[in-house]
């Protein structure tokens, strides 16, 4: 038997275990868009949170948009639908 003690899970195990088994660029988009709205849309703050240039959260906001992904408006938190 094992002396070792369970370890405790942290509480946001349910949202990472979502994500598991997902390509790296989906969990990238997620994670990027999540923080988007959690900033209600500010893309310089989201940029700080997320350790990356305002210029490479532009870049990836447009990919998204391009894409069809909805991306929340600056300044709004509301995503909007990407043009058709």
């Amino acid at each position: 038997m094992s002396n070792a003690t369970p370890r405790e899970l942290p509480p946001t195990l349910p949202a990472a275990l979502a994500l598991v088994g997902q390509p790296m660029a989906v969990v990238e988009r997620e994670l990027i868009l999540a923080t988007l709205v959690h900033c209600n849309g500010n893309r310089t703050h989201a940029a700080r949170m997320l350790g990356i240039s305002i210029r490479t959260l532009r870049n990836k906001l447009a990919d998204y948009t391009a894409a069809g992904f909805a991306v929340p408006e600056a300044g709004s938190g509301i995503a909007r639908n990407a043009p058709a």
